[in-house]
């Protein structure tokens, strides 16, 4: 702890500057990534942190969506097309392709 006193106007000022340690400090937020390819989800689950991003990005040939119900959903993603989310919340976040139901994966955001 540093500690520095300041006379301003006849007064003396006490300031205290406390500094944190290198893991009290926030860690940053990172980045998963999903493939979507030959009518799946790679990897089929994820486990992330709150303040995590997740991107999928589409290489098939046909477009995919990417739906997780009253939570988030994206557009028709075309060939190479990207979608992102960023997890605010904990849990488990099932997701699925509209347009191809059979396909499904998982989120979950500790």
């Amino acid at each position: 702890m540093n500690r520095r006193d300041i006379l301003l106007h006849g007064v003396r000022l006490t300031a205290v500057a406390v500094l944190l340690p290198p893991t009290a400090r926030k860690a940053q937020a990172q980045t998963a990534a999903v493939v979507i390819d030959n009518f799946t989800f790679n990897p089929p689950e994820v486990k992330v942190k709150i303040g995590d991003t997740v991107t999928w990005t589409n290489h098939d040939d046909i477009p995919h969506t990417v739906v997780s119900a009253g939570k988030f959903r994206s557009k028709a993603l075309d060939s190479d097309d990207s979608f992102s989310f960023t997890f605010a919340a904990a849990g488990d976040y099932k997701y699925f392709c509209s347009l191809h139901p059979h396909m499904t994966g998982m989120i979950k955001v500790e």
